[in-house]
């Protein structure tokens, strides 16, 4: 009986294709403005790493001012000092840790055709890859040892292999950066995560770095982060009082593969703390956290406020649609009951008319879905010319695509069930001495 209602509702919509076409619109236009801003959402709000994200924590520790806190809320601050970083690593209490900074530097190609530029990169630990798991197209990271001897390797991303090297294995090859020579020990394949998610501080929507370099090499090298830099207090004048100062810069993250390994953590953070109160540091009261990935990003508000009101607008124009769609099926079922009170005369029961009136509406929602999805590219398009921030973000993915055509179907056969109960309720008698 479907294939035949399904034909019945395709006739029912070819004789009014003005009427068909409003309805189709309607639906399409309210489907991509809703689901333009909650793809942005939906790609924001995800977990980047949902294979291992209750395994990694991000480390917070409040060495802020006593007479304020950092944040508002009474949140610690969201990086480390450099020192408290170095305790950490040096404890190595966890599975994998790393230390980490954003930095810049001066990139002077061996090539004579490619022209020096300036390049971001990252200053990390070797366990870096292990825990974000970056995809490598050559080589590898670097080990435990290159970190313990400020190793002079260097990891390329993809498009600046490219750029230096056209695109081959330069594992092995040297790569200058700030008058410095780094031997090659890797090149990423392609990783642009969505959301920057093991350093919100510094760009939650920006790209991964060009390079990465081992932590000991850049500290070695005297290279300050040229990220996010907070400092309740002056520092001592210098390089080396920077770096005992309580000047927050760093991220620090850890892998623990067991819950219980994530108690012990935080136990010893607490030990931590207490250990550095008593050398005069950590005026405020106790405030560790220990945020898995999840919570992080709750945490750090990733979403913003206005993307949330977007939505909710988005949909009321949705619901906007869906009652002009009602009153468009209500009109176009009105003008049938001459041919409902004859299928009632012949026998047609309430729910077989029910049945194919919802059928047909399920069509309208179908075609509506279809070319809302086309919109809602050119939605999202627009998104990104309009927002550069946003190019990782505004585009569709296969769950997306699914919910954009189960929402438009059923938006449809929502609108139709008013009109559709109305057409049930026609009067077979009536009808027919009417004609």
């Amino acid at each position: 009986m479907f294939a035949y209602y399904l034909d019945l509702g395709l006739r029912s919509l070819k004789r009014n294709p003005v009427l068909t076409a409003l309805m189709v619109f309607g639906i399409a236009l309210g489907i991509a403005a809703s689901m333009t801003s909650l793809t942005v959402l939906h790609i924001m709000g995800s977990n980047p790493i949902p294979w291992k994200s209750e395994r990694l924590h991000y480390v917070q520790l409040d060495n802020w001012d006593p007479n304020q806190p950092y944040d508002n809320d009474g949140s610690p601050p969201d990086q480390v000092s450099y020192r408290d970083a170095v305790a950490l690593m040096e404890a190595a209490k966890a599975d994998k840790q790393a230390a980490m900074f954003k930095v810049s530097y001066p990139i002077q190609p061996a090539n004579p055709e490619v022209k020096p530029f300036l390049a971001l990169g990252r200053a990390t630990y070797g366990d870096f890859f292990g825990m974000f798991e970056p995809p490598f197209q050559y080589g590898s990271g670097w080990d435990h040892a290159q970190d313990t001897q400020h190793g002079r390797v260097v990891v390329l991303s993809k498009d600046t292999n490219e750029k230096l090297f056209g695109g081959q294995n330069s594992v092995g090859k040297i790569v200058r950066m700030n008058e410095i020579d780094y031997t090659v020990v890797g090149v990423l394949g392609d990783w642009k995560p969505r959301i920057k998610y093991y350093d919100l501080t510094n760009g939650t929507l920006n790209d991964p770095e060009e390079f990465y370099l081992p932590y000991t090499t850049v500290i070695e090298n005297k290279t300050q982060s040229t990220g996010n830099n907070s400092c309740w207090k002056n520092s001592e004048p210098g390089w080396e009082g920077y770096l005992a100062s309580e000047c927050i810069w760093q991220q620090f993250w850890v892998q623990l593969d067991t819950p219980a390994k994530a108690a012990e953590y935080k136990a010893f953070l607490e030990n931590y703390v207490n250990e550095q109160k008593k050398l005069g540091r950590y005026p405020r009261p106790m405030n560790n956290r220990l945020d898995n990935v999840t919570e992080w990003l709750v945490h750090q508000k990733v979403v913003p406020k206005d993307v949330e009101v977007q939505v909710g607008l988005s949909f009321a124009f949705l619901l906007v649609c869906l009652i002009n769609t009602v009153g468009l099926l209500l009109a176009k079922f009105m003008r049938k009951t001459g041919e409902i009170g004859l299928r009632r005369a012949l026998g047609a029961s309430k729910p077989q008319l029910f049945s194919q009136h919802i059928i047909e509406s399920g069509v309208i929602g179908v075609s509506g879905g279809l070319f809302g999805l086309l919109l809602t590219v050119a939605g999202l398009w627009m998104v990104r010319l309009l927002y550069k921030d946003y190019a990782n973000v505004a585009r569709l993915d296969w769950s997306m695509v699914a919910t954009t055509v189960l929402l438009a179907i059923g938006a449809a056969v929502l609108a139709g069930l008013y009109p559709t109960w109305r057409a049930c309720q026609i009067a077979p008698a009536a009808q027919l001495k009417t004609q």
